[in-house]
């Protein structure tokens, strides 16, 4: 038994490879306890603002047995979204992650051909894909499975990569090894709390949402408040702020995932492009990009905020 855990385990994480991840790490599904309390009093002081879809399947989140039949296994995967090249200067910002097409699609596609291969390999095996579209704590159980720690913003690091992409997760019924979780390497430095314009970090390791620039130019439907006007630093969509001043980024290297190349109407639009920017226009461009979350009229309410 203990043979074929190692054989499946170093299958799996060969057929990831193959695929494009970045890396593959391994954990047995359970209960999160040291995250309950964190999420519950991250909750309870509204730090999700209007995100509601948060409040949901508080015990889900925690645990992966009630989102898939006798899960043992939780496997994260990696997928770099560092682009090669970025927007021209002195224009309204995009975050890097949403240059190119759908990640949800994306990713997707690969974990189903990952757990089709799986089920080639080894047979009946039960699994669910989750690529951030389900109450699944990624950066917990990507942590869990040492493929990082989550620094002060609150996003996963890596040391050899940074932390410029996705993660996803393969819920499985099948017992795997599992991996050691790794230390934290933030140390003394507080560079993404003082970078912040919107004072988001309100703590080292805890992220006020409803003040995050993301919140506001994704999530938030309602107007975004007076008093961030002037702080929002030309983000239309999303914000990197955070992770541009990472030390630990100075290691990210370009993605070669051609999906995640970016249009180059994209890189190249100034200012002025995107006030003039009509539907058909935004409909063409981000015709599959994550971008389209936002809608044409949520991109226009974030440029006329900007203005």
């Amino acid at each position: 038994m203990i043979q074929n855990r190692e054989k499946y385990t170093h299958f799996i994480k060969s057929e990831a490879s193959r695929l494009g991840f970045l890396s593959c790490g391994i954990s047995k599904a359970g209960f999160l306890e040291a995250e309950a309390p964190r999420l519950e009093s991250w909750l309870k002081n509204q730090r999700h603002g209007e995100m509601s879809y948060m409040d949901n399947h508080f015990d889900k989140r925690l645990n992966p047995i009630l989102l898939v039949d006798g899960a043992r296994s939780v496997i994260s995967l990696l997928l770099n979204y560092y682009p090669s090249e970025n927007q021209i200067d002195d224009t309204y910002k995009i975050s890097k992650y949403a240059y190119g097409q759908d990640y949800h699609i994306v990713i997707k596609e690969k974990i189903k051909e990952l757990l089709d291969s799986i089920q080639t390999e080894i047979g009946a095996v039960n699994g669910r894909a989750f690529v951030d579209s389900a109450p699944v704590l990624d950066k917990a159980w990507a942590a869990k499975s040492g493929l990082g720690w989550i620094g002060k913003n609150s996003n996963l690091l890596t040391k050899s990569v940074g932390s410029f992409y996705f993660i996803a997760e393969l819920i499985v019924d099948l017992d795997l090894e599992y991996d050691q979780a790794t230390t934290d390497h933030c140390g003394s430095c507080t560079a993404c709390i003082d970078s912040c314009p919107t004072s988001a970090i309100i703590a080292p390791y805890v992220v006020d949402g409803s003040k995050c620039i993301s919140y506001f130019t994704i999530e938030l439907k309602n107007n975004i408040p007076q008093e961030f006007k002037g702080k929002l630093d030309d983000w239309a969509f999303g914000c990197d702020i955070c992770q541009d001043v990472c030390p630990w980024n100075r290691f990210s290297k370009a993605h070669n995932e051609p999906l995640f190349n970016p249009n180059p109407d994209l890189l190249s639009k100034t200012k002025k492009d995107w006030i003039e920017i009509s539907e058909d226009v935004f409909k063409k461009v981000f015709a599959n990009s994550a971008i389209k979350r936002t809608k044409f009229n949520g991109l226009q309410r974030n440029i006329k905020f900007l203005e």
